[in-house]
């Protein structure tokens, strides 16, 4: 839980994005978004040159997941590090990921797949009408769209911010071809406090329409 001075930080920090932003074209949904990654990143580029990109359905989609108790399958511990963890507790969200067990190590060297590929295709159970936020591994996400496309899952939105030089552009790209809600960025900037930023500003979306 956040404490008072932490929160006075917070909110002037939050004013200093909205002074040196500006005018934007983001709704004002997104811009909660945009704005919880920028705080997480320091990195204006994420609503200029590196824009988050939002689905149409993404944000709808999202909030019903949470409040309906989804599960968030992420790609590595870092994402689950930068949750809220008061929220997922309120809404009885559980976060999974199996990028560390025995199990999906063994079964990626034996596939010759990375950790985060095998890690995906283990929760795909889990993923169906959950949440998918990967913030680190290109493979992961392109993986996931892979194991969409096979009619294997059927996530309520995927988050897809990797970061990297290899694939993570490119991953970000075929997201954005598929008919699914998603949240994504342009270009190779991303990563792990990216990704749980956008699911914390989808829990502030979701308790500002739950007390209107």
């Amino acid at each position: 839980m956040i404490t008072g001075k932490g929160q006075s930080i917070e909110d002037k920090s939050m004013k200093i994005i909205e002074r040196e932003i500006g005018s934007h074209s983001y709704l004002p949904d997104e811009w909660t978004i945009v704005k919880r990654v920028i705080h997480s990143t320091a990195d204006f580029d994420f609503a200029r040159e590196n824009k988050i990109i939002f689905h149409m359905d993404a944000i709808k989609k999202g909030v019903e997941a949470l409040k309906s108790g989804c599960a968030i399958v992420v790609d590595v511990n870092g994402v689950v590090g930068g949750f809220n963890k008061d929220n997922l507790k309120k809404f009885g969200n559980q976060v999974i990921c199996n990028i560390s067990e025995s199990s999906v190590v063994n079964k990626a060297k034996a596939l010759n797949k990375t950790r985060a590929q095998t890690s995906m295709r283990v929760a795909s159970k889990d993923m169906n009408r959950g949440i998918v936020a990967i913030g680190n591994a290109p493979t992961a996400l392109l993986e996931v769209i892979q194991m969409i496309k096979e009619g294997l899952t059927l996530p309520s939105l995927v988050i897809g911010i990797p970061v990297g030089f290899v694939c993570a552009s490119e991953s970000k790209d075929e997201l954005r071809t598929l008919d699914i809600p998603y949240i994504t960025n342009l270009g190779r900037k991303g990563g792990s406090p990216c990704a749980s930023a956008i699911v914390n500003g989808l829990y502030i979306i979701l308790k500002e329409k739950l007390s209107s």
